[in-house]
C-alpha cells in the first residue's frame, strides 16, 4: 500500500486531528496541546483528561514547557487543537472583556503544598482589582511568607485562568511577571478598563 505525504496546511491539521481522536479513543493521549494567539503573545495551552495542566506565554519557551510536561506528566504529548477549543474560546472572551472568570475544568496536579495554596487563593481575587503579596500570604494563613508567595506566582502553571497578575507589589506597583512586566500591565490595564465599563 502505497501512502503519500500530507501536501499542505489542511492537510496536515486533518492528520493532526485524525491521530489525536484515535489516540483519545485508544486511551493513549495524555496531554493534549495548542497555541493560540492573545494580546499577550502566543499562549500555549496543555489540557489532560482532567482538565487544563499548563497555560504557558512564548518568553516561557514552549517547547521547553511541553518537554517538562513530557517528563512529569507523560511521554504521550500530542497537539490536538480540537481538544482545546472551549480554553481558547474562554480566552477569546476574557481579552474581549466578556468573560471575568474561567469555567473549564482545571487539572492541578503539578502544584504541592504551599505553593498550590496561593494559586488555588488567586480567583478569591476579583476581576479587576489587586491585593498585594502580603495580603495573599495572610489570606493563604502564612503572614510571613511574602517572598514564597512571589515564587508561587511566577511559578503558577495556569495564569491567566488562575490570575496571579492581580498580585502586587505593597505600593501597588506591578512587580513582575512570567509573561513579561508588559504582559501584566497589559491584563492589568484590560481589567481596569472593562471593569470600570461595567
Amino acid at each position: 500500500m502505497t501512502t503519500t505525504a500530507p501536501t499542505d496546511d489542511t492537510d496536515l491539521a486533518r492528520l493532526r486531528t485524525r491521530l489525536a481522536t484515535a489516540a483519545q479513543a485508544d486511551g493513549t493521549l495524555d496531554v493534549a496541546y495548542r497555541t493560540v494567539d492573545s494580546p499577550v503573545g502566543p499562549l500555549l495551552l496543555a489540557r489532560t483528561p482532567a482538565g487544563l495542566v499548563r497555560v504557558a506565554f512564548a518568553v516561557q519557551d514552549h517547547d521547553a514547557v511541553l518537554q517538562s510536561l513530557a517528563d512529569t506528566v507523560s511521554p504521550r504529548v500530542l497537539r490536538a487543537e480540537s481538544l482545546l477549543d472551549d480554553v481558547a474560546r474562554e480566552l477569546d472572551e476574557y481579552f474581549a472583556g466578556h468573560r471575568r472568570t474561567f469555567d473549564v475544568p482545571l487539572d492541578l496536579r503539578l502544584l504541592h503544598g504551599f505553593r498550590r495554596s496561593v494559586v488555588e487563593h488567586l480567583p478569591d481575587i476579583a476581576y479587576g482589582r489587586t491585593a498585594s503579596y502580603a495580603e495573599v500570604a495572610s489570606a493563604t494563613g502564612s503572614p510571613r511568607a511574602v517572598r514564597a508567595v512571589g515564587t508561587a506566582c511566577a511559578l503558577n502553571p495556569l495564569p491567566l485562568v488562575l490570575p496571579c497578575h492581580r498580585v502586587v507589589r505593597s505600593d501597588g506597583s506591578p512587580g513582575r511577571y512570567a509573561g513579561g512586566d508588559e504582559a501584566k500591565l497589559t491584563l492589568l490595564a484590560l481589567e481596569t478598563t472593562v471593569g470600570a465599563a461595567a
